[in-house]
């Protein structure tokens, strides 16, 4: 079966690129793509060429991570999965691909392929924040309402039930959107309260946003880097050592599909989440999509459907 793969081609370039797929081997799924989702703040980088995680670039890269898809043919050892079945994978912006089936995520009947998609970023949020474990009554600085940001925000308040979820976003769409899944308010420097958090997340990867989860936190304070670190570096102020700090780093999710059981039931009844997707696109369109991108105003997160076939 041909497969068409969409690739950085070069800096600054993509291209969908033509393979052929073999059978699927005993333990593996053959998927068709439903849809999938463009990650703002890990993609650009990348596709630009200047992805500080990345100083040596290699091309042709793949370009992608979320997949929604439906099983089209199963390997003969694959006993979770059937033929039609939808699931969640990591393959990116492919139109079929073959996926092994232990790292495919099964997605039950009434879940929308935009919910659907978001459970693998949630995940991802939601490991730096059980990190810290902050109890209802710990109070929390968050900085930064991308998509990280704001999926920080909705685990903090609908897993950990933390009552007090302060925000720092200068886009004011964002931070609307932010109190609407959960935060309490926005971070106010003038606040008498504005240093006297227990615990922080830092979700823009900009250094002056972790400058200031530093001097915002009590002593002994704790913080997780949850952003990629691909932007800018990150750097200890004097505040670090005087506070004797905690700061962890995350990547990745802890466990996809267990979270996916609570991220599912949860979702479901917060409407809001869907908002996070601020365009749409065609994947026929999406060498397009991406060029406008690499120059216009960034939605926090782009929904790519797939043609539908019988």
């Amino acid at each position: 079966m041909d497969q068409h793969r969409l690739q950085v081609t070069s800096a600054c370039s993509v291209a969908w690129t033509t393979h052929t797929l073999p059978p699927p081997q005993a333990n593996e799924l053959l998927v068709r793509t439903i849809a999938g989702a463009i990650s703002i703040g890990a993609e650009l980088p990348q596709i630009r060429g200047n992805d500080l995680t990345d100083p040596v670039t290699i091309y042709p890269k793949e370009t992608g991570y979320e997949s929604y898809a439906q099983v089209l043919a199963v390997g003969t050892d694959v006993t979770q999965f059937q033929v039609g079945d939808r699931l969640l994978s990591f393959y990116g912006h492919q139109d079929v691909a073959l996926v092994e089936a232990s790292k495919a995520i099964p997605v039950p009947d009434g879940i929308s392929a935009k919910l659907a998609l978001l459970n693998i970023l949630s995940c991802d949020a939601a490991k730096g924040v059980r990190k810290l474990a902050p109890l209802p009554t710990d109070s929390v600085l968050v900085t930064g309402m991308g998509v990280m940001g704001l999926l920080t925000v909705f685990y903090l308040r609908h897993y950990y039930q933390v009552e007090r979820i302060i925000v720092s976003e200068p886009d004011p769409v964002r931070a609307a959107l932010a109190l609407r899944l959960g935060a309490t308010a926005l971070f106010q420097f003038d606040d008498p309260s504005s240093d006297t958090f227990t615990h922080a997340f830092e979700c823009s990867a900009r250094q002056d946003a972790f400058a200031l989860l530093q001097e915002a936190l009590i002593p002994h304070g704790q913080l997780c880097i949850l952003s990629d670190g691909n932007h800018e570096t990150l750097s200890l102020t004097p505040a670090f050592y005087e506070k004797e700090l905690r700061i962890v780093g995350s990547s990745d999710g802890w466990d996809y599909r267990t979270h996916a059981a609570w991220f599912f039931e949860t979702a479901a009844h917060v409407p809001q989440l869907e908002q996070l997707y601020e365009q749409t696109v065609a994947s026929r369109d999406l060498v397009a999509c991406f060029e406008r991108l690499l120059t216009d105003a960034h939605p926090l997160k782009v929904f790519v459907t797939y043609p539908l076939v019988d």
